[in-house]
Order: C-alpha cells, then structure tokens, then sequence
C-alpha cells in the first residue's frame, strides 16, 4: 500500500464511518458474543505475503463491527463515555497523518506550543486562576501517577529517586473511599504500598470528613510515619461523589502537604458555572485532572493536568540527556519532562478542533442536557414499581437496584443483552447496584428515556 492507496481507501473508510454512525441506533450497545468468537474468524498464523487491501477492509467490515461494544451510541450509559465528535475524529485524522513525536519542542513546535495555549483554554473555561499551567497526558490513571511520584519525593526531598524508598521513612497518602482504583493502582506502582493509602471515612454525603483526615493525619505524625499527600475526589467513579475540596485542603495545607484532585469525568461539567460549587475550594490544589475525552467530545485519550507549580513533577520526572537537549535553548518546555512517557502523541490538535468548531456555549449546553436529562431518568425509574433509587443523581450519574441483589443482577444481565441500552453495576455501601451515567456526545432525550422504557419492559 503507497500514499496514492492511502488516498483512496481514506475515502472509503470516511464513507464507512458516516455510514456506521447514521446507523448506530440500529446496533446493539453491546456485542451479544462469547469470548473467543472474534479471535475464530483470524487465521492462526500471520500472511508471508501481502493482501489486497480490499480483501482487508471486506474482513474488517464483516467481522469488526459487530465484535465491538459501541462507546460512540447515543444509548452508551454505562461507565463514561469515550466521546468523540466528529470535530475530534477530524483532528485525529490529522495528527495521524502527520505522525509526530513530540517528546521536545524541536521535534515539533507546534505540538508543544498549541498543548500550552489549549491548557490556558481549558484554564479559563473550568474557572480556574490564573497561575496554573498543565500538561496533557493519556489517562487519569498516568496523572495520577504522576501526582503521586511528584508527592513521594517531595516528602523524601527528592531523595527516594536516587537512593530508593529503602532509604526513607514509611510514607504515607490519605484518600476517601469513593476514590477511583487508579488512585491505588498508583500507590502500589510508586512503591508506597497499598497498607499506607489510608482510606478516609466519608459523612452521609459520602465526601470526606475534613476532621476524620486531620485525625488521620495527626495519628501517623504520632506513631512517626511520614505523611506525603491527600488524594480528593470531584466525582466519583461509583456514585459521583464530591469530597469537601475547599475544608480538606485546608487540613491539608496546616500539615503542608500537597493535594491532588480527581476530577476525571466531572471536572468537565465545571464549563458552567453554576455546577462550580461543586469543587468550591479548587483553586488550592496542588494537581487536578480532567478528562476532555469522557464528556467534553474530545477523542480518547486525553486527559489533562492543572499544575499549580510544575517545578516539583520537572524535577521527579524530567531527565535530560544529552541526546534529548535543545542547543540553544535549555529553558523551553519539553512536555516528556512532565510525565511518565517520553513519547507524546499530538493530543492538543484535537482540543483545538473540538473546542472551536463547537464553543463553550455548545459544549455547555450538551453538559446542561444531560445533567437535565439523567434527573427526568431517575424520577421516571423511581415511579416503576420495585425500583429503588439509590444514589440520587451527581451531574448526571445516579444508582438504583431492585429489592434483592439476585434481582438486580438478572434485570442487568437482561438489559444489556436486549442491546437497546448497555448499563454498568458498581458497590454502593455494601449494595449491588445499577449505575446510570448519561453524556454520550450525540445522545437525544428520547435516547435518555428509553432507559425507564427499557427497565420497565424487562421487569414485567
């Protein structure tokens, strides 16, 4: 295949994109298969020679789509979204094209200068001060990585990544339960260990009690451990939970220890300002991330990082050998300093796009639909017979379950395999339960009422 193939057949597969997305309503969510039934359709052993390439695409569209679950269906409610609007999808079409590396500014100025100007964007349109910068990375689960590493060696003055955690004191992080997994994913990997994430109890909101982590954190000083940092949530994965931003950075700051916010799906509802509230108090953090590509219609992956002084996450995991220098130009910005990587993808281009083809006011409005929109969902699932809210809507996530946990798992099960909605289960306070999250980027409110259609029909 050569450039001129390229052309023709970048053709062919934009017609079947438009074709697959004009009739995604007509698709199940979910693949109604069993593990194996797509990897039967592959030969066992790679071609010694090459294939046509309409003999490839005539495979990729008999055996691909019907093998995926739909993340891009306007009746995709479980998990978040992965959005991605045409705006994005364009964008990447692009930086695929061009197939950048842009691990330093020399290696492709404009993708280091264009992630500036989009984190200043994205500054301003969640509220936040003036001061912060960021930095782009693939997920909230490498950000929080990253924010964690950057707090283990500021608590070890910058000692541990050169002598090893051996060398120091047992250190110690303080989160709520309602935090993310990848929260204690970055715990085990950073070396901390998951016996010195101390899990804060939250209050009938299910948010952090301010005065629980000052307790916490005086008990740990007490026994002589090393208290390194506090993990809040702005929306939980489970429930959407909300920590006190504002009260527990407060505690935070009389042990001066850094904080870092997730704000994964939620931080994006912070457009609009009267859901800002919400995370009163954020402008204190230390890191917040964000992920554009869960609700903002940005295409996966695209999670962005507030930092409110970079200069300790430079100095944790910026390395500069010589082969990575810029003569000439020591002081510019080489974003693999910031993260864990040291290759990074063109991952602003398709902020830029998505953010000026649809505006504040449009992406706004989308977010305000939704929130609406998953509360008229809930009220109609609560007025069927044997449901049970749960957890009221956060934003537009919310929770219900049937009287046993029996129950509540078949209706599950026989949703998802209907294929006209996909919902996702979560524990709530020991409880089994239905999540409802609505934000697909193109769903409809007619799409969003189908969930009460479909729950009441599969109940009777």
């Amino acid at each position: 295949m050569n450039h001129d193939d390229l052309n023709h057949w970048s053709k062919r597969a934009a017609d079947w994109a438009s074709d697959y997305h004009s009739h995604l309503r007509d698709r199940p969510v979910r693949a109604p298969l069993t593990p194996g039934a797509i990897a039967r359709q592959l030969p066992a052993q790679p071609p010694e020679a090459g294939e046509p390439m309409e003999t490839i695409f005539a495979d990729f569209a008999a055996i691909v789509p019907d093998g995926m679950t739909h993340w891009q269906h306007p009746r995709f409610f479980a998990y978040f979204p992965a959005n991605a609007s045409p705006a994005s999808m364009l964008a990447e079409q692009l930086a695929n094209a061009m197939a950048a590396q842009g691990m330093l500014w020399q290696t492709s100025p404009a993708v280091t200068e264009i992630e500036q100007v989009m984190i200043q964007w994205l500054r301003q349109a969640l509220g936040l001060p003036e001061g912060f910068t960021g930095t782009i990375h693939d997920s909230a689960t490498t950000t929080t990585l990253s924010a964690i590493l950057t707090m283990r060696e500021q608590a070890t003055a910058f000692a541990s990544n050169i002598s090893g955690l051996h060398a120091s004191p047992r250190l110690r992080f303080y989160a709520s339960a309602q935090t993310h997994s990848s929260v204690d994913k970055a715990i085990r990997v950073a070396g901390i260990g998951q016996d010195n994430l101390i899990k804060i109890e939250t209050d009938a909101q299910f948010s952090m009690r301010p005065e629980a982590l000052n307790s916490a954190i005086a008990a740990d000083l007490a026994a002589g451990f090393v208290p390194a940092g506090v993990i809040l949530c702005a929306g939980g994965t489970s429930i959407g939970a909300f920590d006190r931003i504002g009260d527990c950075i407060a505690v935070a700051n009389r042990f001066g220890l850094p904080v870092h916010v997730d704000a994964a799906w939620a931080g994006s509802a912070m457009i609009c300002p009267e859901y800002r509230g919400l995370w009163a108090g954020i402008e204190g953090a230390d890191s917040i991330v964000f992920n554009p590509h869960k609700w903002l219609g940005v295409q996966f992956d695209c999670a962005v990082q507030f930092l409110r002084d970079p200069t300790p996450q430079v100095k944790t995991l910026g390395l500069r050998p010589s082969y990575l220098e810029t003569a000439g130009r020591e002081e510019i910005v080489n974003f693999n300093e910031w993260t864990v990587p040291l290759g990074r993808r063109f991952r602003a281009l398709k902020l830029w796009f998505t953010l000026r083809a649809y505006g504040l006011e449009g992406l706004r409005a989308r977010i305000r639909n939704h929130v609406a929109w998953a509360e008229e969902a809930c009220a109609d699932l609560a007025a069927i017979a044997g449901v049970q809210i749960t957890s009221q809507p956060s934003l537009s996530l919310f929770s219900f379950a049937l009287e046993t946990q029996a129950k509540t798992e078949a209706l599950l099960a026989r949703i998802n395999d209907d294929g006209r909605i996909y919902l996702t289960q979560t524990l709530h306070e020991g409880r089994y339960v239905i999540r409802v999250q609505v934000g697909q980027f193109d769903c409809t409110r007619t799409d969003v009422q189908m969930i009460a259609k479909v729950v009441a029909e599969l109940m009777t």
